[in-house]
């Protein structure tokens, strides 16, 4: 999803780690090559940025006033069902999930919602009921690989962060080796 007017774009780094060539399709039927700026393993965040100005953006919030029991969207691409919307609640903080603890810097405080996300939500925003991207659609618990249930958002201030250590610093402050591109 685009989070500047002038193109740059955040998703998950599991949806771009293998890709030598990124394009974009936007709603409009615009279509733009992406240059992947950065991504960050651990984090499983990645930026990408397009060549555009004057882009509509999603509006970030702020995943800290996310409560139990808060509706929310999760907005992706599904099973290849284009600009998919699923709306849920969020149904726990911080949680962790062991089988992604491949780190001593993994996420370790996702926000856990019922919506229903399938392979192709990943890399999508979580939103809230005012509009505001809380997280990063990124991983599912279940036992086929498909929805059962659980689904697990990497929240808006760390995938903000990370962003921000890439477009800066090229690097992020976690200490693990970031890939740049």
């Amino acid at each position: 999803f685009i989070v500047s007017k002038d193109g740059f774009i955040l998703t998950n780094n599991h949806v771009v780690a293998d890709f030598d060539r990124v394009t974009v399709h936007l709603l409009d039927n615009r279509v733009f090559p992406a240059k992947v700026v950065g991504r960050d393993p651990t984090t499983d965040v990645a930026v990408l940025k397009i060549d555009a100005n004057d882009l509509p953006t999603a509006q970030l919030g702020d995943d800290q006033q996310a409560r139990v029991g808060q509706w929310v969207v999760a907005i992706g691409n599904p099973l290849g069902l284009d600009f998919t919307v699923t709306a849920a609640i969020v149904s726990a903080r911080g949680r962790t999930l062991p089988a992604l603890m491949n780190t001593r810097y993994a996420i370790q405080d996702y926000l856990q919602t019922d919506a229903a996300i399938n392979p192709g939500n990943s890399g999508g925003p979580l939103v809230n009921i005012r509009g505001e991207v809380i997280g990063i659609n990124s991983a599912i618990a279940s036992s086929t690989g498909y929805y059962a249930g659980y689904g697990f958002a990497i929240p808006i201030t760390l995938a903000k962060q990370v962003m921000d250590d890439i477009k800066n610093f090229k690097k992020t402050n976690n200490c693990d080796p970031l890939v740049m591109v």
